[in-house]
């Protein structure tokens, strides 16, 4: 049986990194989420079942987004319950938090990707998510510095 393995990132850039991995995607029981956009609906015809989306939201609406966001907690909830991965990969960013931090108390190994658009500067997604990673990349070897533990792992585009 293959290993229970979701990748996880909100839309954008974030999505096209992640997206990058898809060559691993085959190798386990893989199962995507990502943020509910216009230009990610087509994702549901490529890969099925194996995507759900989360509420987009933006903290430029700071109102709306609070709902959202609570909102994206719960269907997070539920949607790690339903998976149950073994592993969780994310690119980040703020959709990826909650998911990270329910599969680390439930035993979830956590493998993080620093962004590709990040050279000297820590991500706030890299911050919530540094202490709790079990494995944590940076795409840019000058990001050692600013995370010792870091493994650095190249470009993944």
């Amino acid at each position: 049986m293959k290993k229970k393995v979701l990748f996880i990132s909100s839309t954008g850039g974030h999505l096209d990194e992640l997206l990058q991995l898809k060559p691993l995607f085959e190798k386990y029981d893989y199962y995507i989420i990502t943020e509910k956009d216009k230009v990610n609906e087509m994702l549901k015809e490529e890969y099925k079942e194996k995507i759900s989306f989360l509420p987009y939201g933006t903290r430029a609406k700071f109102f709306s987004y609070i709902f959202k966001y609570i909102y994206l907690c719960f269907k997070t909830i539920y949607l790690y319950f339903k998976i149950k991965p073994k592993v969780i990969v994310t690119t980040g960013t703020h959709t990826a938090g909650p998911m990270c931090y329910l599969g680390k108390l439930f035993g979830s190994k956590i493998i993080y990707i620093e962004t590709f658009a990040n050279t000297n500067t820590k991500t706030a997604t890299g911050k919530l998510i540094y202490p709790i990673a079990d494995l944590f990349i940076v795409q840019w070897e000058e990001m050692l510095k600013i995370y010792p533990k870091a493994v650095y792992g190249g470009s993944i585009y």
